[in-house]
């Protein structure tokens, strides 16, 4: 039976990754993104631009619209967040605001908004973007890693709040993703090292299935190429 799946961040090179692997299984994908439209689409998506995430009026709209359209709510896949590499002296505590805003806050608005239609079906599922670099900080990372650590700590209370509702709540923690804008920005890395956006929504397509049923609260690395 198909599922209704909601993708945020669904119209980025990651989401955009995600929500064709779920078409590509036969689920009801909504993408939900800050961005006005997608520049790329998904076969029988419902695509939902212009939607700030840490609004929780405009999120509310677009999880209702989602479950009128797609008949409830069975899998939630937080892609939405931001980067930034600033060090404390010479960058701005504006970012590490920003940065929580961007990566923990609007994951944590849409998901409570989400919860009730999570828990109604039964076997929901959320799947968190956390983040590599969030177990150890590097020069630069500390906004960043602080925002995605609060991603891992939300998952695992989560998890722990909706144990025997049929709800599991796991993120993956990926590496470099190969992405248009890495490559830019790291123009003499060595790309075969990185992680492949197919590759990651493989991961998240397991954590949504029945057979990962027993696993929540996990922080799951996913560090190879693919």
């Amino acid at each position: 039976m198909a599922r209704s799946v909601i993708v945020t961040g669904g119209f980025g090179v990651l989401g955009h990754a995600v929500a064709e692997a779920f078409a590509a299984a036969g689920d009801k994908v909504a993408r939900i993104d800050f961005a006005l439209s997608p520049h790329h689409p998904v076969t029988g998506a419902l695509d939902i631009g212009g939607v700030d995430l840490t609004d929780a009026a405009a999120t509310q709209a677009a999880i209702e619209q989602v479950a009128a359209a797609h008949g409830g709510i069975d899998v939630l896949v937080n892609v939405a967040g931001g980067f930034t590499w600033e060090t404390l002296e010479g960058g701005s505590i504006d970012a590490w605001a920003r940065m929580q805003s961007m990566n923990l806050i609007s994951n944590a608005t849409i998901t409570k908004l989400a919860l009730p239609a999570l828990v109604k079906s039964g076997s929901g599922r959320i799947v968190n973007i956390g983040a590599g670099a969030a177990i150890k900080a590097g020069m630069g990372m500390g906004a960043y890693a602080a925002s995605k650590s609060g991603v891992h700590r939300l998952t695992e209370a989560l998890a722990e709040e909706l144990a025997g509702q049929g709800v599991t709540v796991n993120a993956i923690l990926p590496s470099i993703i190969d992405t248009p804008t890495n490559r830019a920005d790291m123009p003499d890395a060595d790309f075969s090292e990185w992680i492949q956006p197919a590759a990651i929504a493989d991961v998240i397509l397991f954590l949504s299935s029945p057979a990962a049923r027993a696993v929540t609260g996990a922080l799951i690395p996913v560090t190879r190429g693919g």
